[in-house]
């Protein structure tokens, strides 16, 4: 959660953000590339352990208890997305852009989750599987077939819409590979029963997160299926190499399934019983994602009209468009440089930290049931 902070602040501060794609290898630099690609491991951790964390309400909760529960919150989820996060983006009351991005993926896989827990535990496993590893078949179905329910199921990858004049639909996150993702990270959630050996566990997280690099590295290096795009050979190795572990996001390629949660589950092994300062601090945006993630948002644009202001542009300055989005306050070209970025985002952070601190006890001593929507 601190590191997507940082992928947001570079959207909105960085100089650059909407003039070249931090992964284009013929213009980025080293420090730029890895800061968005650092950020790769977000959303599928994210979507992942909502999965592992169904799984787990489900050993206090009966399957109608949960159906109904996730039902309920995914609909929430979707709610917060297109009217509280979406007006983040624009600032504009009349809402001329909605965006689906990750809430809304978790939230419309929650609400299909609550059909999918009630079906064997193997054919969720397996049906988990096969949307993860199959669904890069469909980069080969002809462009003619595609429209907006391909886009919202398996495409997304910022797809507008405007089924009402003077309102768009961005889709960033077609939900169906994201719903592989979830079923997953549910399987997963087994080995998280309190029964389970905690030695096991950790042989078998690092069993999976080492043959997940490995899968990766042996179907890239074919340069074929499960990526979108293919890697190519650059000036110097290391820049072939950055090519090589560029995958696909949106919607998430096989590959970069692979290449976010082989490590993340090498880390959940490794890292388990780790109990310092720093993790403690670091557990409570852990406790408080939803207030956490709003929040964040909401800080980086009221930041945004300071810095805009700071510049020498009136408050109701009218901005371009930028890739078809009203975002105020955001200029292409104008901006901080990549250690400005990284400055805005540490304070971001920490200005966060106490209101998360708050938040995370207030939840703690009571039972109001709204708490479990937030």
């Amino acid at each position: 959660m601190i590191i997507m902070a940082l992928d947001h602040v570079r959207d909105f501060f960085h100089y650059d953000a909407f003039l070249h794609d931090p992964l284009d290898v013929t213009t980025t630099t080293v420090p730029l590339y890895f800061t968005r690609w650092v950020t790769h491991f977000c959303a599928p951790v994210f979507v992942f352990l909502a999965g592992t964390s169904i799984y787990l309400q489900g050993l206090r909760k009966n399957k109608e208890e949960l159906s109904v529960f996730l039902f309920k919150r995914g609909l929430w989820l979707i709610f917060v997305e297109l009217c509280v996060i979406t007006f983040s983006w624009s600032l504009n009351f009349t809402y001329p852009v909605f965006v689906m991005q990750v809430i809304w993926a978790i939230g419309i896989s929650m609400v299909f989750m609550g059909v999918v827990i009630r079906l064997p535990y193997a054919a969720i496993f397996a049906l988990g599987i096969l949307i993860v590893a199959g669904h890069n078949v469909l980069d080969y179905v002809p462009a003619t077939h595609k429209g907006f329910f391909w886009d919202l199921t398996r495409n997304g990858n910022f797809s507008m819409y405007e089924p009402i004049q003077g309102h768009r639909f961005v889709i960033i996150y077609p939900f169906v590979p994201w719903l592989g993702v979830m079923m997953l990270g549910y399987c997963i959630g087994k080995i998280y029963d309190p029964a389970f050996a905690p030695s096991e566990r950790r042989k078998i997280l690092i069993q999976l997160g080492i043959g997940l690099l490995v899968v990766f590295g042996l179907i890239r290096s074919f340069n074929g299926y499960g990526n979108p795009f293919q890697w190519s050979t650059q000036d110097s190795t290391f820049y072939t190499f950055l090519s090589f572990i560029n995958v696909h996001k949106y919607p998430p390629s096989l590959l970069y399934i692979c290449v976010t949660l082989g490590p993340s589950l090498l880390f959940l092994a490794l890292f388990e019983n780790t109990n310092n300062t720093v993790t403690r601090a670091i557990s409570v945006f852990g406790r408080v994602p939803l207030f956490y993630y709003v929040l964040h948002f909401y800080f980086i644009r009221i930041l945004c009209m300071f810095f805009f202001m700071a510049r020498g542009h009136s408050i109701n300055e009218q901005t371009p468009d930028l890739f078809g989005l009203p975002f105020k306050y955001v200029i292409a070209g104008e901006g901080l440089p990549l250690g400005g970025v990284y400055i805005v985002w540490v304070l971001l952070v920490l200005s966060l930290y106490p209101l998360c601190n708050w938040f995370n006890k207030y939840k703690m001593y009571r039972n109001n049931w709204w708490l479990a929507y937030l």
